[in-house]
């Protein structure tokens, strides 16, 4: 993997996490946040979706690795409500 190929699934981390962010309802952090929350959310995402067998919608390839987009935003959203649910007063 490059460098360049780096720097892109970090941005489309980025997106993925924020969007999920924006589904949720609760926003912390920034930039960088949303990059882990992102990555976080395609672990769950996929994890969810390899226990329910259901198939992989759109997925982002960069060189040789591939990053589920759309099982990143839904997994992002459920992370994030469920921190949401957690933290707040």
């Amino acid at each position: 993997m490059s460098f360049v190929e780096f720097l892109i699934l970090l941005i489309i981390a980025g997106i993925c996490g924020s969007i999920g962010q924006a589904i949720s309802g609760f926003s912390r952090g920034g930039c960088f946040l949303s990059i882990v929350i992102g990555f976080i959310g395609a672990l769950i995402g996929m994890a969810l979706a390899n226990t329910l067998n259901l198939p992989e919608f759109f997925e982002f390839h960069a060189g040789d690795v591939a990053f589920p987009v759309i099982w990143s935003i839904i997994g992002a959203a459920i992370f994030v409500a469920i921190i949401g649910f957690m933290t707040r007063r």
